[in-house]
């Protein structure tokens, strides 16, 4: 059960405000690129067509068939799959699941770098962008325009979602995946959009809740880098040059797959094998000349070299990381979680910063990530809300669209694009700290701006 806290009315505010201002966002609505859209179908079932006729033909796919009882093998289905590469072919699994199976996620498949594995797996995500995406956006627009609900009565943390359609949801990591689909979001003709994000946001709001030193120096130097110290430290480097081969990959492995997994609640093993994941290497013995570029090599050699030859040396490699990582590096952290998960063992809840308060049964992992993912989102939602305020006031032209996580998207008119960045600025990075004198971090905000009638999958970052 989920229950405001009962000494303010802040947190109640916040939210019958939120709920009004994503309501105007979702009524001005987002415009979507009807003639794409409908080209881009055709073109994906002509390539999906094509990529099922090369794989049918295929030994692979011929020695498969002869493999199951009816000669027809569903080639959607991983257990079918998972039968045929590891117990009848005997492949080596890439990694394994949390049992100790072998693994058929896509990661794990990708891994296995086969071929005609890969073909299916091309087939699985233009499938994919095609019916949850492309139809999903053309199903729920009227008149070119649609109307994507945002929610703030659905997520635990307090933090918002979004469907019919899920617009946090559209692809990210995967770019070919995140061009098709952006490409059919467009601004209103004339116009062009606008990405404004809260960087690191829940890295500041943590420390505004345990005010850990060594976090609020990384935060507050900008001369530091915490992931690059990481990524020095992980993979055995004399130091990060983000300019030789490998050494950016490297920093984000260790951003990616170890430092936000530890704040949130991860182990050493699961970030072992994240890492490896991030650097292309099997959940065995790694093989001289494999992995991601290194330098004037591969990662598997420098890794070797250092004497970490296996998964099983990086686990045991990471495991001392990760206790150097909370005894040495950020203790006041590691002291505030246990005093976090003894308050809610004692009362049954916990407090979050901006008026909330959670309680029912939670993991230690919950008690601690709850109040720092509410209360960073509250900080974009008041921001959102402040935001909306100021266009009704001043009248703009320019509209807020969406919001993705800690992010806003707007539809600006080129005329007014100097203002708009300087009030969101002012908000994010001034007013916001002034309403909550809890915010000890300062905050940041970066943007991605797209050219006039671009599509959002043009968006480069933009210099504020």
């Amino acid at each position: 059960m989920i229950t405001i806290h009962p000494k303010t009315k802040q947190a109640y505010q916040l939210l019958q405000a939120g709920t009004l201002a994503f309501a105007r966002a979702e009524r001005q609505g987002i415009s979507v690129n009807i003639d794409y859209l409908n080209k881009k179908k055709i073109g994906i079932d002509k390539k999906i067509n094509k990529l099922e006729n090369e794989f049918k033909e295929s030994k692979f796919y011929k020695r498969w068939c002869h493999s199951v009882k009816n000669g027809k093998p569903n080639i959607n289905s991983n257990l079918q799959l998972s039968r045929y590469i590891y117990d009848i072919k005997r492949i080596d699994p890439f990694k394994y699941t949390g049992k100790g199976n072998p693994s058929t996620d896509e990661e794990a498949l990708k891994g296995l770098n086969l071929p005609e594995v890969n073909t299916l797996l091309e087939i699985r995500k233009l499938k994919k962008i095609k019916t949850t995406y492309l139809e999903g956006f053309k199903k729920e627009q009227v008149d070119g325009i649609m109307h994507p609900f945002f929610n703030l009565h659905l997520v635990k943390t307090f933090r918002s979602s979004s469907d019919s359609p899920n617009f946090q949801n559209i692809p990210k990591r995967d770019k070919e995946a995140m061009t098709i689909c952006r490409k059919a979001i467009i601004p209103r003709k004339g116009h062009q959009l606008l990405e404004a994000d809260f960087s690191g946001i829940e890295v500041r709001i943590a420390a505004c809740y345990h005010k850990d030193s060594n976090m609020l120096k990384y935060i507050t130097d900008k001369t530091s880098d915490m992931h690059g110290d990481m990524a020095v430290q992980i993979f055995k480097l004399r130091k990060l040059d983000r300019s030789l081969k490998g050494h950016d990959t490297l920093r984000q492995a260790s951003k990616n797959g170890f430092v936000f997994p530890q704040f949130y609640g991860s182990y050493y093993k699961n970030c072992a094998i994240n890492l490896i994941n991030w650097v292309q290497l099997p959940h065995g013995e790694f093989k001289p000349d494999t992995g991601i570029e290194f330098e004037n090599g591969f990662i598997s050699n420098h890794l070797i070299k250092k004497g970490i030859k296996c998964l099983d040396d990086m686990i045991n490699h990471i495991k001392v990381i990760e206790n150097d990582f909370w005894s040495k590096r950020f203790p006041e952290y590691t002291a505030w979680k246990e005093m976090w998960w003894g308050l809610y063992q004692k009362y049954g809840y916990i407090d979050l910063k901006t008026g909330f308060r959670c309680s029912g049964v939670m993991n230690k992992n919950d008690c601690i990530n709850y109040p720092v993912q509410g209360a960073a989102f509250h900080c974009l939602l008041w921001s959102f809300i402040k935001l909306d305020e100021i266009i009704r006031n001043e009248n703009w032209n320019s509209k807020i669209i969406g919001q993705i996580h800690d992010a806003i998207i707007m539809d600006v008119h080129p005329d007014e694009l100097n203002h708009v960045v300087k009030t969101i600025k002012q908000i994010t990075t001034v007013e916001l700290a002034k309403t909550w004198d809890w915010i000890i971090t300062p905050m940041d905000i970066e943007m991605e701006l797209c050219p006039v009638n671009a599509s959002w999958a043009e968006k480069e970052k933009y210099k504020i």
